[in-house]
C-alpha cells in the first residue's frame, strides 16, 4: 500500500503528462469495448428479432436480402409475390399458419407494414415471446393502424389519432396518401426489435390507399375518397413476403425445396437461422478487422504510456536516488514504476468505460430508430472483463521496461551532477 500511495503522489506531481496518458488509454479502451459491445448486442438483437418461424418466403433474390427487408425492415424487395401464389403455398398440407407482409410505404421515416390478424397471433420474438398491446388492440377497420412502441413514443402519438401514410420508404416523400388517413387503434408493448419502429395496417388498407394509383404514381384525373375505396374490392393483388409456420419440422426442407422450384413464379424460401448464420459469415471479416484495429489502438495508447514513463526517467533519476538514500531498495523502485503503470492503466480503463456508457446512452435511440438494434446498458460481460484484464496486464508488462531501467540505475549515478 505504501508503494501505491507513493506512486499516486508521484503521478499527481506529474499530472499533465499523466492525464495525457490516461486520456490515450481511456479512448483506446472505449473503442475496444465499444466495438465488442456493438458486435455482441447487434448479434443478440438480430437473433431475438424473430423466433418460431420456420420459413420466410419472398421473390427470388438473396437469402440475406430477403431476411433483411422482411424481418429487419432494411432495404427493399426486388419484386412482389402474387396473391394467388401466396394462397397456393399457404394451403399446403404441411403449413400450419402463414403471415403475409406488404412493404413499400412509410410515415415520417417509419416503415409501414401491411399484414393480417395472423401477425399478432403467430409472430414471435426473443424466446418465442408473443406481441402484446400496451394500449388498444389490433386493427379491425380498413383504415385502422397499430403502432410499434418506438413510433408512438418518438412521435408522441395516442389512440384515435389520425396519421397519413406516404408512398415510399424514405424520410422525405413527395406523395402523401393524406386523403385516406388511418386512425391509431393500438400501441404495441416494447420488444427491442424492428417491430417497435413499424406501423402496422391491414392488407386491405394498403390496397385502399393505392386504388387510384398505377405504377407507383397517382392516376391523372382520378380521385377516390376513403368512403369510395371502402366499397371496392380490396383483396390484395400482391404481397412482399410471408412468414410460414409448419405443422412438423420434418417437412421444412421438403417444403423449402418445393417453393424454390415453384413454377408459377420465381420464389425463394429461407430458414431464418441459416440466413442469420450467412449474415454473420459476411460480417465476420469486418468484425475481426474492427477488433484488430481496436487492439492496435490499445497498443498505441500503452505505447504512449511507455514513452511517457521512459521520458520521465532521466528527469526522475535524482528522485530515485533520494529514495534509495532514505532506505528504499532496488525492488522498491522497481515496484514503484510498475505500480505507476498499473494505476495509469486502471484509471484509463475506468474513464474509458464511463465514456463508453455515456456514448451508448446517446447513441441508443439513434441505433434503435435507424437500424432497429437495441444496445443493452448492462455491466461488462465475461468476455469484455477478459479484454479489460488483458489491457491491465499489458499495462503492467509495459511498466516492466521503465521499472527495469530504474532498477539498474545506481545510487551514485543518480546523485552525479551531469554538466
Amino acid at each position: 500500500m505504501a508503494v501505491l500511495n507513493l506512486a499516486w503522489k508521484s503521478l499527481l506531481n506529474r499530472r499533465f503528462s499523466a492525464l495525457l496518458t490516461i486520456g490515450a488509454i481511456a479512448l483506446s479502451v472505449m473503442l475496444l469495448i465499444g466495438v465488442e459491445r456493438i458486435r455482441t448486442e447487434t448479434r443478440a438483437s438480430f437473433a431475438n428479432t424473430i423466433s418460431g418461424t420456420d420459413l420466410i418466403v419472398g421473390a427470388r433474390s438473396g437469402s440475406i436480402q430477403l431476411l433483411l427487408f422482411s424481418v429487419f425492415r432494411i432495404g427493399n424487395a426486388t419484386n412482389n409475390i402474387t396473391w394467388e401464389s401466396y394462397q397456393d403455398i399457404a394451403g399446403h398440407d404441411a403449413v400450419a399458419w402463414t403471415v403475409p407482409i406488404s412493404l413499400g410505404d412509410s410515415h415520417r421515416g417509419f416503415r409501414v407494414l401491411g399484414t393480417d390478424h395472423g401477425y399478432f397471433e403467430h409472430y414471435r420474438f426473443g424466446r418465442k415471446q408473443p406481441l402484446t398491446f400496451a394500449q388498444g388492440g389490433r386493427f379491425e377497420d380498413v383504415f385502422d393502424a397499430v403502432l410499434g412502441a418506438e413510433v408512438a413514443s418518438e412521435l408522441v402519438y395516442r389512440l384515435d389519432q389520425d396519421i397519413a401514410i406516404a408512398h415510399g420508404a424514405g424520410k422525405v416523400t413527395f406523395h402523401q396518401h393524406d386523403d385516406k388517413p388511418f386512425s391509431v387503434v393500438g400501441i404495441l408493448a416494447p420488444t427491442g426489435t424492428p417491430v417497435d419502429n413499424t406501423i402496422h395496417v391491414s392488407l386491405e388498407g394498403i390496397e385502399a390507399i393505392h386504388v387510384d394509383w398505377r405504377d407507383g404514381a397517382p392516376m391523372p384525373g382520378t380521385k377516390v375518397s376513403a368512403e369510395q375505396a371502402r366499397k371496392r374490392d380490396l383483396s390484395p393483388k400482391a404481397i412482399t413476403a410471408f412468414l410460414v409456420g409448419l405443422k412438423s419440422k420434418i417437412a421444412t426442407f421438403q417444403l423449402q425445396r418445393k417453393i424454390n422450384e415453384y413454377r408459377a413464379e420465381p420464389l425463394l424460401a429461407i430458414l431464418p437461422g441459416v440466413a442469420l448464420t450467412e449474415l454473420w459469415g459476411v460480417m465476420g471479416v469486418a468484425e475481426q478487422m474492427l477488433l484488430v484495429v481496436s487492439v492496435f489502438v490499445v497498443l498505441v495508447g500503452l505505447s504512449g504510456m511507455l514513452v511517457a514513463l521512459l521520458t520521465s526517467l532521466n528527469e526522475r533519476r535524482r528522485e530515485m536516488a533520494v529514495l534509495r538514500s532514505v532506505g528504499a531498495r532496488r525492488h522498491h523502485i522497481f515496484a514503484l514504476m510498475v505500480s505507476e503503470a498499473v494505476v495509469l492503466t486502471l484509471i484509463g480503463i475506468g474513464i474509458g468505460l464511463a465514456l463508453l456508457y455515456i456514448l451508448m446512452v446517446a447513441a441508443q435511440p439513434v441505433l434503435q430508430d435507424r437500424f432497429g438494434i437495441l444496445i443493452a446498458l448492462g455491466p461488462p460481460g465475461a468476455y469484455e472483463l477478459g479484454l479489460l484484464s488483458l489491457v491491465l496486464l499489458a499495462g503492467a508488462v509495459v511498466g516492466l521496461i521503465p521499472a527495469y531501467r530504474a532498477y539498474r540505475n545506481s545510487l551514485a549515478d543518480g546523485l552525479t551532477i551531469r554538466v
